[in-house]
């Protein structure tokens, strides 16, 4: 064989390998990036031998599964409310390897929140938890045998919706945003010690909960992309100083953020909504400075979109399912809608797309799965017969699912 095709044969090798690896890790909440896809197909219309394992979770929670390799990581509540607890699961054979406990106390929330509703955020070195002991907020890494690296406190956490934030790690850094109606902070931790790198305060409105997210791009320095009431920012992620802000524009009251922002092309895509039914999604174009909110404002919505359940992007398209069950695909540049469908049941969970097909869950545990085009076409209906509020990891080939009682992996038997 000539030099040329061995060179071939060794890169495409290690592409190969390389892809593997990133689809082995789903280290975040919504998977890599935010952005709830996986290229890896996942079993369609379910049957027994697509249940892999189910596992029965210690405690009670809202926070999703997050995964590196063999390494599955979630938490949960003690039933008292004394004890918040980090669980690692191997995620191939669904064995609870090891449990560690966090101080904690009973405190009012939402009846669809919970006392540990963050998702951890892993580097394949340590994972990070953000646990909310009925006052105070604090910061949390272990490494992957369960011991302790490092804690610190964010102070006192004020909401009537309970708590629910969750970090990222990027680079040997660990971002959070701590917004709260008594205060509104995104933090900086050195991922290593804990040390604090920054610190940045932002207007404060009514507690928020989305998730932020790094963008990269070629040729210019990555952004740390955060959302709430106040507005959609970009921060430089070394030294938190903010880049630029695109104001909301509310008709009636200042709405809250669940959703989680993500990226679609040069947009990034944000949405608000209240529990009295008013809602708004924007899309707002990259690469501003400043104040952007009249230059760079690609479009508004108002009607349907979903308040909590995150959208997710596949091609020119967006995908949702709102709270009330109804499916849609809007056109990404536009925000025009291309199709509506209702479904059964009420959503919480975010959805995913696995290698062009959407998997939504429903508050009774319903799985609708539907093609990820711009015409409406429902593939499967599968069954849980389980509560969910928790939104799925799909990675691997394997979607994991957290219900009321146990933990899901559904994917091809052997």
């Amino acid at each position: 064989m000539q030099h040329g095709a061995w060179a071939g044969l060794i890169l495409s090798s290690f592409i190969a390998m390389a892809w593997q690896d990133v689809e082995s890790l789903w280290p975040r909440f919504r998977g890599p990036d935010g952005a709830g896809t996986s290229a890896v197909a996942l079993p369609v219309e379910w049957r027994t031998a697509n249940m892999l394992w189910k596992l029965p979770i210690p405690g009670q929670g809202n926070g999703s599964p997050v995964v590196w390799e063999d390494k599955l990581f979630l938490t949960s509540a003690s039933a008292d409310g004394t004890e918040r607890l980090l669980h690692c699961v191997h995620s191939g054979t669904g064995q609870l390897e090891w449990t560690r406990r966090l101080p904690g106390r009973k405190a009012p929330h939402h009846r669809k929140n919970s006392l540990a509703s963050s998702t951890p955020a892993t580097d394949g070195q340590r994972v990070y938890v953000c646990s909310w002991d009925g006052q105070d907020l604090l910061l949390s890494a272990h490494d992957f045998q369960g011991q302790a690296a490092w804690q610190v406190s964010l102070g006192g956490f004020t909401a009537n919706h309970g708590a629910g934030h969750s970090p990222i790690v990027h680079d040997g850094t660990v971002y959070l945003f701590k917004d709260h109606d008594a205060g509104s902070d995104l933090f900086a931790f050195d991922a290593a010690t804990g040390q604090k790198r920054w610190q940045q305060k932002r207007p404060v409105f009514r507690a928020c909960y989305s998730t932020p997210l790094i963008h990269e791009a070629e040729g210019r320095a990555s952004e740390l992309i955060v959302v709430s009431t106040a507005d959609v920012a970009g921060y430089d992620p070394k030294t938190g100083n903010q880049q630029w802000f695109c104001r909301w524009s509310f008709d009636k009251e200042q709405l809250r953020t669940v959703a989680s922002p993500f990226l679609c092309g040069d947009l990034v895509i944000v949405s608000s909504g209240t529990g009295g039914g008013e809602r708004q999604a924007m899309a707002v174009r990259l690469g501003g400075s400043g104040d952007v909110t009249s230059t760079h404002r690609a479009w508004r919505l108002t009607r349907g979109v979903p308040y909590v359940p995150t959208m997710i992007a596949h091609g020119d398209w967006l995908f949702y399912v709102n709270d009330q069950g109804v499916a849609g695909c809007l056109e990404a540049k536009t925000g025009k809608s291309l199709w509506t469908q209702r479904l059964s049941g009420n959503f919480t969970a975010s959805p995913v797309c696995a290698a062009g097909h959407i998997y939504a869950v429903n508050e009774e545990g319903d799985v609708f799965v539907f093609a990820a085009e711009p015409r409406w076409k429902l593939a499967a209906k599968n069954h849980l017969h389980e509560a969910v509020i928790a939104s799925p990891a799909a990675v691997g080939g394997k979607l994991y699912l957290r219900g009321q009682d146990h933990l899901f992996c559904i994917g091809e038997s052997r």
